[in-house]
């Protein structure tokens, strides 16, 4: 089977590829590297270094593939902020792309990347799909967008597709540089340098911190599974939630309190969806997910 994941060079898109790699998929990746590197990308895979963006340039590699795994985007809420045009460009315009050229190309499914920051601030906790969308940032308003792109294609073109909102992935690969780095990233790299961890605000906003190991099986299972394929929307977290001082506590060393900026307050996904459609659960707790990154990256 040809499989074609978009992202596949990033953070998480590196290791979907190697599980598809070991399953004995035939798997293409478009990247255009912006974020991804080449050496995250398995050596049996084929890597096109080519742009969401350019709907000629992916179309042919997209042309029968049997399932698309979507994930190449300009993620961090921050960044979205400053940058509304740019990141709607990649995630609104190139999510719309590789979804036409997934309905000419034949594909039998398209699993798409979604994002918790669709949900902006709710006032119950925890998070469940049939809340109405609330986002506070022109990436969560995109990502959401895409949700719908993907049930229209459904409803209107015939062209199965299924999204999953991810909440803060973390684990082996994350980028620990610059001003949108994932915290836990952050953390570790601060921590590696000896610089105090540094705490949005007052520090009590919780995340649920979900391992790319967990989110990795999420997708497997969203290909393979009878019950979606209708444009269906589910959340993939541990289920969890953990705020930000207790994380660094977790990682350990100094740290000191700076601005607050615009984020939702508190995170934490209701998973009973995934495991209804799916037969999916998380596995990895987060303290034990955070010991073994500390493991890998030398810090214990």
């Amino acid at each position: 089977m040809k499989i074609v994941v978009t992202g596949g060079a990033g953070f998480i898109g590196s290791h979907l590829v190697d599980a598809l790699v070991e399953r004995g998929f035939k798997v293409h990746v478009i990247d255009n590297l912006s974020g991804g590197k080449k050496e995250n990308v398995n050596k049996k895979a084929v890597l096109h270094i080519a742009d969401i963006r350019n709907l000629k340039e992916i179309k042919p590699i997209i042309r029968g593939a049997d399932y698309v795994f979507h994930l190449a985007a300009l993620p961090r809420v921050q960044y979205s902020i400053e940058n509304p045009e740019e990141t709607h460009d990649v995630n609104v315009s190139g999510t719309l792309n590789v979804l036409l050229a997934a309905k000419d190309g034949g594909v039998k499914r398209v699993i798409y990347s979604a994002s918790s920051s669709a949900y902006g601030d709710q006032k119950r906790m925890p998070l469940l799909e049939n809340m109405p969308a609330a986002p506070k940032s022109p990436y969560g308003l995109q990502k959401y967008i895409g949700e719908l792109y993907c049930r229209l294609f459904s409803e209107v073109y015939g062209l199965p597709t299924v999204s999953l909102r991810y909440f803060n992935v973390y684990g082996p690969r994350f980028n620990p540089e610059g001003p949108y780095a994932l915290v836990i990233g952050k953390f570790i790299l601060q921590r590696k340098l000896g610089q105090p961890l540094t705490i949005t605000g007052d520090g009590k906003q919780t995340r649920d911190f979900t391992h790319v190991s967990d989110v990795v099986l999420a997708n497997l299972l969203a290909m393979e599974s009878k019950k979606v394929g209708h444009g269906e929307v589910m959340n993939i977290g541990a289920g969890s939630n953990t705020t930000i001082n207790k994380l660094a506590k977790l990682i350990g060393g100094q740290s000191k309190h700076i601005a607050f900026r615009l984020e939702p307050k508190n995170t934490l996904a209701g998973t009973s969806l995934a495991f209804k459609l799916l037969g999916w659960k998380p596995q990895i707790k987060t303290e034990n997910g955070i010991k073994q990154l500390l493991r890998e990256e030398g810090l214990i």
